[in-house]
C-alpha cells in the first residue's frame, strides 16, 4: 500500500488545529516539506514535547511525507528558545543518517511563528500570495504530531489517540494522551480543575482559541490545547464581545493610528492587509464592494485586538464581518501579483513574552509535563463525525454494535474531500447523535 493511502486509511487530519486531510494535502508536488514545530500560541506544550520525546518518529513521518511530494528538502521551523530539542533533533538527524535530507531551522520566538505563511517566509524566504496556501509557492506544511502520525501509520496505526496541553489558571499544568473522544471535564480534573463555576475555558491557545460554550465536549482530532482562566479574566472578556458590541465600540473610539496594521504579520509580509481601514468602514457603516475585499487576507490572529490596539477595538472583527458580508454578496478578492515584505518587518515582530505580558497570562508560563502513556481510560467516549474540512463522515456503525480500537466506525462519501473516522477505545455503540458517536467501555 503506499503512503497516500496509508495515510488515508489511517485518518489522519492536521494535528495543529486546521484539521485539513493529510492524504488530499500530500497529493501535490512541491519543493520544500516544512515541520511546524513552532507552536506560536503561548501555554501550550505539545509540539516542543513531541520533538523531544518522539523525535526520530516525526523526522521519518517528515522524511516519508516529503519523499511522497517529491520535496528536495525537508526543513523543522522550531524556535531559538526550544535549544534542547533543536541539538536532539539534529542528534536524530544523524543517527537516521539524513543529514542533507532533513535540517532543522531555528525561528524567532515571537507571533504568529506559527502562522503558515509566516512560516513559509521564515524557512524558506518565499513569500505565500495572499488569501493563498504554502503549495502555491512549492511548500507543504505539516504539524509535528501529523509527522507523528503519518509514521505511526506505516506502522499500521490508525489515529485513535491525541496529545492535549491543558494550561492557564490550573494547579497541575499538564499534557496528556488520550483516546480521541475523551470528555473534556477528564482532562480538567486531571489538570485539577474541579469548580466550574468561576472559570471559562479556551478551545485552543489563548490568542486564536474560541471559548467553550460548556464542558461536557470532547477531545477531537485537531484539539491541541484547553487554557483555563477565571470568567472575569481580561482576555475572557475580550472574547465574549459580539459583533454588534464590536461595531459600537469600533465606531466610538477608532483614532486611526494604524497600528493594527502596522504590526499586522501578514501586512508586514507585502500583503494588502489593513485593519485600521475595515475599521472605519465597519464604523461608518460602509457598503462592502471590491475595495473591502482586502478583509479576506486577515488570518484572525488576533494581534491587532489582543496586543496592537491602543483603545481596545475589534480590528480582526471588522474584517470578519466584512468577510461575512463580501461573501454573501459572491464578491471575491483579487490578490496583488508581487510582493515584498515591508522594510520595517524585523523591527515589528511581537516577541512571545511582551505578548503574554500584554494578555495577563504570563505568571502562567510554566511547564506542563508530557504524560506519554494513556493518562485516562474513559468509561466513554464521543467521536466526531466532522472535526475536519470536508464532507462530514458517515456512520459505519449502528446502535448496539460491538467495535475494537481501531475500527472505522465512519468515513466520508465517495470521492468527497474527507476522511475516516476510527474508535478510540474496544466497546459498545452507545448511541449516534448530534455528528458524534457515542462508544461506552466493554
Amino acid at each position: 500500500m503506499e503512503l497516500i493511502d496509508k495515510i488515508k486509511e489511517a485518518g489522519i487530519i492536521g494535528a495543529g488545529g486546521a484539521g485539513f486531510p493529510t492524504h488530499a494535502k500530500l497529493a501535490s508536488k512541491a519543493e520544500y516539506i516544512l515541520l511546524n514545530g513552532a507552536e506560536c500560541e503561548p501555554l501550550l506544550r505539545v509540539d516542543q514535547q513531541l520533538m523531544e520525546f518522539h523525535g526520530k518518529e516525526i523526522i521519518g513521518g517528515l522524511y516519508l511525507a516529503g519523499k511522497a511530494v517529491g520535496a528536495k528538502e525537508a526543513i523543522i521551523g522550531i524556535k531559538t528558545k526550544h535549544k534542547k530539542v533543536i541539538e536532539i533533533l539534529n542528534k536524530n538527524i544523524e543517527e537516521l543518517d539524513l543529514r542533507g535530507k532533513v535540517s532543522v531551522k531555528p525561528i524567532p520566538d515571537v507571533y504568529p511563528a506559527g502562522d503558515e505563511q509566516v512560516l513559509v517566509y521564515e524557512l524558506t524566504g518565499r513569500i505565500v500570495p495572499e488569501t493563498g496556501i504554502p503549495i502555491m509557492v512549492g511548500c507543504v506544511v505539516i504539524n509535528s504530531e501529523t509527522a507523528l502520525n503519518i509514521f505511526n501509520a506505516t506502522q499500521g496505526q490508525s489515529v485513535t489517540m491525541k496529545y492535549v496541553t491543558v494550561a492557564g489558571d490550573v494547579p497541575n499544568p499538564i499534557t496528556v494522551k488520550v483516546p480521541v473522544g475523551t470528555p473534556i471535564k477528564s482532562l480538567l480534573n486531571m489538570a485539577g480543575v474541579t469548580d466550574f463555576s468561576v472559570y471559562s475555558v479556551i478551545d485552543g491557545g489563548p490568542m486564536m482559541g474560541p471559548l467553550l460554550k460548556d464542558t461536557e465536549g470532547y477531545v477531537t482530532r485537531k484539539t491541541k490545547g484547553l487554557v483555563v482562566l477565571e470568567s472575569e479574566h481580561p482576555l475572557i472578556k475580550k472574547k465574549e464581545v459580539t459583533v454588534k458590541s464590536a461595531k459600537m465600540l469600533n465606531t466610538s473610539a477608532c483614532e486611526q493610528c494604524r497600528l493594527c496594521t502596522d504590526l499586522c504579520p501578514r501586512h508586514l509580509l507585502g500583503h494588502s492587509t489593513q485593519p485600521h481601514k475595515m475599521v472605519r468602514a465597519m464604523g461608518f457603516d460602509l457598503v462592502p464592494d471590491e475595495e473591502k475585499t482586502i478583509a479576506f487576507t486577515c488570518c484572525s490572529c488576533n494581534l491587532c485586538e489582543y496586543f496592537s490596539c491602543p483603545a481596545g477595538i475589534k480590528p480582526k472583527m471588522a474584517n470578519t464581518y466584512y468577510s461575512g458580508l463580501l461573501r454573501d454578496m459572491g464578491i471575491k478578492h483579487k490578490p496583488k501579483e508581487e510582493y515584498k515584505v515591508r522594510k520595517n518587518r524585523d523591527f515589528r515582530l511581537i516577541p512571545s513574552k511582551r505578548l503574554m505580558a500584554r494578555l495577563g497570562i504570563l505568571k502562567f508560563e510554566q511547564p506542563a509535563p508530557l504524560q506519554d502513556g494513556v493518562a485516562i481510560n474513559p468509561e466513554r467516549v464521543g467521536i466526531s463525525l466532522r472535526d475536519f474540512v470536508g464532507a462530514p463522515a458517515v456512520a459505519k456503525v449502528s446502535k448496539g454494535d460491538k467495535v475494537t480500537e481501531g475500527q472505522v466506525i465512519g468515513e466520508s462519501p465517495g470521492d468527497a474531500l474527507g476522511t475516516k473516522v476510527h474508535a478510540s477505545i474496544d466497546g459498545i455503540v452507545d448511541s449516534i447523535e448530534d455528528d458524534k458517536i457515542i462508544i461506552r467501555r466493554a
